[in-house]
C-alpha cells in the first residue's frame, strides 16, 4: 500500500470554504465546488485527500481533491484515518444493504451494482458485479489510486463469491498522474467476458470491449415490466445495445421483436444474447432510429427508447430536450393505435419534471392523446443518497397511445 493513503489526519491539506459555502457539506451533500473554496492551506494535486473546514474552521469532511467544478468528492463526514479498515468498512455497508435487499441472494439474479458512488458514499466509484467478477470503474483520480485497497475490501467483504477485480476507469478518466491509466485485472483473472443470469433470462458481457462496465445494469426492473406488455405484441427497441429489452420481450412472447443501434457490435451482441436465450422471433438492424423509423407507420405495439445521454452538461440541456421531444414525436407518430411507448433519459441535467413536460410537447407535436401509465426509474442496486438527489439520473415513462 502506498504510503501516501497513510497520511494521518494531521498532515492533511485543509480546504477552507467562503462565508455561507458550508451549508450544503451540513447538509451531508458530498459535493464541494471550486466557486465555494476560499483558500487551500497546503500542497494539493489530483487524487489528493483533503479535509474541508468551515470559514471559522470547523471540520466538515474529507474526501479526494480534484482540478475542476467539483473540486472536492467527499466520502466521510467525520474526522477518521484513512487506512484498510476505512475502506473494508465502506464496502461492508454496501454489501450489507444489498444483501438485506435480497440482491446479493437472488438466485435469477447474479448481476448487479455493488457500489454506485455517491448513494454508498464512495462519489467517483463504480463498481459492477457480472457472477463472480467485479468490474471497478473510477470517475476520479483519487478513487483511481486507492483501487488496489478497494479491490483488496471486495475480496475480504464478498470471499468465495469474488473470482476477480477488472479496473475499467481508462474511458472515465481524462488523465491520472502517471499518465493515461490502463485497463485490466487487479485481482484474480476471468477472460474477456462472461454469462450472467438477470431475473432467469441469459446474457454474455464483455466487460473488456463493452460499453461503460459491459452491460447496462439500471434497466433491470424496467426491462422485467417490459416483459407484462410484450406477449402476443410486435416489439421494437431502438438503442437497443446488447439487446436486453428485446430478451425480455421475446421470452415474454412477444410476436415480434426488433432491435435497432447504429453500431454493428451492439447489433452483433443482441443477436448473441437472442440465441443464448433460444429466441428465433427476432430481426436486428444496424441503422439509425429515424431512419429506421421511416415508413414503419402502425407497424409496432410497443416502442421502446432508451437512447444515450442527449446532455452530460447544463449547457446541453436546451439541445438535449429538442432531440428527447423529436424522438418521441416521431415514435408517437409510428406507433399502433392502443400503443405502449418505453421512454428513457439517462441526462442527469434533465430532471424528472422536465423529461415528463418534453413528452407532453411531444405528444402534442405529433398529434396523439397519450396517457401517464408508469413512472420508471432504476433499481434498488442503484440506491439514491437522500441528501444527494443528483444519483437519481435515470428517468422514464411508460404512456399508452391512443
Amino acid at each position: 500500500m502506498s504510503i501516501k493513503y497513510l497520511c494521518t489526519m494531521n498532515s492533511r491539506t485543509h480546504i477552507i470554504l467562503s462565508s455561507g459555502k458550508d451549508q450544503s457539506l451540513k447538509r451531508f451533500h458530498p459535493w464541494v465546488f471550486s466557486g465555494a473554496i476560499k483558500k487551500i492551506k497546503g500542497p494539493v494535486q489530483d487524487g489528493d485527500i483533503v479535509d474541508v473546514y468551515s470559514n471559522k474552521e470547523e471540520f466538515l469532511g474529507t474526501g479526494h481533491y480534484q482540478d475542476g467544478s467539483i473540486a472536492v468528492r467527499v466520502f466521510t463526514f467525520t474526522q477518521t484515518e484513512l487506512d484498510v479498515n476505512f475502506w473494508k468498512s465502506k464496502i461492508r455497508k454496501a454489501w450489507e444493504y444489498r444483501t438485506n435487499a435480497g440482491i446479493t441472494t437472488d438466485p435469477d439474479t447474479n448481476v448487479y451494482r455493488l457500489i454506485f458512488a455517491e448513494g454508498d458514499g464512495l462519489p467517483g466509484l463504480i463498481v459492477d458485479f457480472y457472477n463472480g467478477v467485479a468490474v471497478l470503474q473510477a470517475h476520479s483520480v483519487g478513487m483511481h489510486r486507492n483501487r488496489n485497497e478497494i479491490a483488496a475490501a471486495l475480496k475480504e467483504v464478498m470471499g468465495d463469491k469474488l473470482i476477480a477485480v477488472y479496473d475499467k476507469s481508462k474511458e472515465a478518466l481524462f488523465r491520472n498522474e502517471g499518465g493515461e491509466s490502463t485497463n485490466g485485472f487487479i485481482l484474480g483473472s476471468a477472460g474477456d467476458s462472461g454469462i450472467v443470469l438477470e431475473n432467469g433470462h441469459q446474457f454474455k458481457v464483455d466487460w473488456v470491449n463493452g460499453q461503460k462496465t459491459g452491460f447496462f445494469v439500471d434497466q433491470r426492473e424496467n426491462r422485467k415490466l417490459l416483459a407484462h406488455y410484450s406477449k402476443g405484441k410486435n416489439v421494437l427497441n431502438t438503442f437497443c445495445y446488447t439487446g436486453g429489452f428485446s430478451v425480455y420481450a421475446g421470452k415474454a412472447g412477444a410476436n415480434l421483436v426488433h432491435s435497432v443501434d447504429s453500431s454493428k457490435k451492439a447489433i452483433a451482441l443482441t443477436d448473441e444474447n437472442m440465441n443464448l436465450n433460444g429466441l428465433t422471433n427476432h430481426e436486428s438492424f444496424a441503422m439509425d432510429t429515424f431512419d429506421y423509423l421511416d415508413g414503419k407507420e402502425n407497424m409496432y405495439d410497443v416502442i421502446v427508447l432508451d437512447p444515450p445521454a442527449f446532455a452530460k452538461s447544463v449547457s446541453a440541456r436546451h439541445h438535449a430536450v429538442m432531440g428527447y421531444k423529436r424522438l418521441n414525436a416521431e415514435a408517437m407518430r409510428k406507433i399502433k393505435p392502443g400503443g405502449f411507448l418505453f421512454t428513457f433519459s439517462c441526462s442527469q441535467v434533465v430532471d424528472r419534471r422536465l423529461f415528463q413536460d418534453t413528452i407532453v410537447a411531444a405528444s402534442i407535436q405529433a398529434g396523439r392523446s397519450v396517457r401517464l401509465v408508469h413512472h420508471l426509474t432504476q433499481p434498488s442496486c442503484h440506491p439514491v443518497s437522500m441528501f444527494h438527489p443528483e444519483g437519481e439520473y435515470l428517468k422514464g415513462l411508460v404512456v399508452y397511445v391512443e
